[in-house]
């Protein structure tokens, strides 16, 4: 399994990638986000999946970039050009996957920014090689396993809040996310992109780099539960006591 999260604020981009692999009882990391950057070209591309599809169309579309990558003047077209490699993997392996009892299902979340783009852009790419954009009105995508950092996401982040903010609600999403499920672990890749300036800022944390900040979510909630009123409560155990005195 996979947690791979991009998250789309007014002042930028926010991508994070666990590292986690899982073959039957292996267990083994990889990077799972990859990073373009030429001129006015700057996007990152997050999957999950099989790793062979992955890797086969990531291989495909590095060379579509080396021999059109000034064709793209927009993301979108750079996320087409993706998608109809993914199709290409697909009409080549499918079938054999298929028939090996898996699925091929790879998913993709591609952000950045290019020459002729009016802001940063965040996609959502499908196994099928259409996608879906995010805007202001859905902030943020997972692919993998999206169950458990969706909650703190939809409650937290909003299009205003501050690149700042929306790594530290991400990383709380993977920290939900990562003591929830045994298949979703560091190291955690993470990437930042500030609108307009073409250059991703790559960054790597280890679980020693962030168990102090855990720990204290951790306590804070706690004390959170412990603090909230129980005015609710009291009609319940009212009828609790009255049952117990009869």
């Amino acid at each position: 399994m996979t947690y791979c999260l991009g998250i789309k604020v007014k002042s930028g981009l926010v991508a994070i990638a666990d590292t986690r692999l899982t073959s039957g009882t292996e267990v083994s990391t990889n990077r799972k986000i990859t990073v373009h950057e030429v001129k006015n070209h700057s996007l990152f591309i997050m999957t999950s999946g099989l790793r062979s599809v992955r890797d086969k169309a990531i291989t495909y579309f590095r060379e579509v970039l080396a021999e059109q990558d000034q064709s793209f003047n927009k993301l979108y077209k750079a996320v087409n050009a993706f998608g109809e490699q993914v199709k290409r993997v697909a009409a080549e392996d499918k079938a054999s996957i298929l028939a090996a009892g898996m699925s091929f299902n790879l998913h993709a979340i591609v952000g950045g920014q290019l020459q002729d783009d009016d802001e940063h852009k965040l996609f959502l790419l499908y196994p099928e090689g259409n996608w879906v954009e995010v805007d202001s009105g859905s902030l943020f995508k997972i692919i993998g396993n999206a169950n458990y950092g969706k909650p703190l996401l939809f409650r937290n982040l909003t299009y205003e809040s501050t690149l700042q903010e929306a790594l530290k609600i991400g990383f709380l999403a993977f920290d939900a996310t990562r003591v929830s499920a045994n298949d979703v672990d560091y190291p955690l890749d993470v990437v930042i992109y500030n609108k307009d300036s073409f250059h991703m800022t790559e960054h790597r944390l280890e679980k020693e780099d962030m168990d102090e900040i855990s720990h204290q979510w951790s306590a804070l909630l706690n004390n959170s539960v412990r603090r909230l009123p129980t005015y609710w409560m009291d009609p319940i155990f009212d009828k609790m006591s009255l049952k117990s005195n009869v």
